[in-house]
Order: structure tokens, then C-alpha cells, then sequence
């Protein structure tokens, strides 16, 4: 860690460690969809890309968050802030990504109901 000004912004450690544990939490739940929607019997198709990239950029992001908040250094406001910003970035990437992944799977079986019915 750099030489720190004594005037320098610090955020609490605990609030920090408070942080750590929620983008830990929320990036297993991340993991675990993928995980989840990697198993699902409905096979892949080109498509599903649309989905999938913008998951694991999500991941990736979370994943670098996590990182800047697991070092010393993230107790200094800035960083903590910067890390922030890229979990909620990741997070959304994520969230927009799962979403689009269900509607693909939703279409996907009215699609087949539609053949089996006609």
C-alpha cells in the first residue's frame, strides 16, 4: 500500500468487508445461473449468444470488483468507489443477460409447443 496522507478519505474496514461479502454473494448466484442454464436440456443456438456474452462480461466485471475489493488498498474511498462502479456495471451486464436468456428459453419452448400442437 502507498504512503497514505493522513487527511486521506477511509472508508471503514467493516463496511468495506460488508461490500466483499455482497459482491461474493451475488457473484456465486452469478456463477450458478450459468452453471444452471449450461445444463438446461434446450440446446444452444447461435442466438444464445446474445445472452451469454453479456453474462460473462458481467461475471468478468464482478469478478475484477471483487479483486479491488480484496486488496488493502480498497480502503482508500476512491478505489472502493472505483470497485463499486464496476460491480454495479457487471451486475446490470449480468442481469440484462439473464433476462435476455430467459425470454431466448421462453420463445424457444413456445416455439416447440407451437410445433408439437399444430
Amino acid at each position: 500500500m502507498d504512503e497514505q496522507d493522513p487527511k486521506e478519505d477511509l472508508i471503514e474496514p467493516v463496511f468495506r468487508n460488508g461490500t466483499v461479502t455482497t459482491v461474493g454473494i451475488l457473484l456465486a448466484f452469478s456463477l450458478g445461473f450459468v452453471t444452471h442454464w449450461a445444463a438446461n436440456p434446450i440446446p444452444w443456438q447461435l442466438h444464445h449468444l446474445l445472452a451469454v456474452v453479456p453474462i460473462l462480461v458481467g461475471i468478468a466485471l464482478q469478478m475484477r470488483a471483487l479483486s479491488l475489493l480484496l486488496d488493502l488498498d480498497s480502503l482508500r474511498r476512491p478505489i472502493y468507489e472505483r470497485a463499486n462502479r464496476i460491480f454495479m456495471a457487471g451486475i446490470i451486464l449480468t442481469a440484462c443477460g439473464v433476462g435476455l436468456a430467459i425470454l431466448l428459453d421462453v420463445f424457444e419452448v413456445s416455439a416447440r409447443s407451437a410445433l408439437v400442437g399444430a
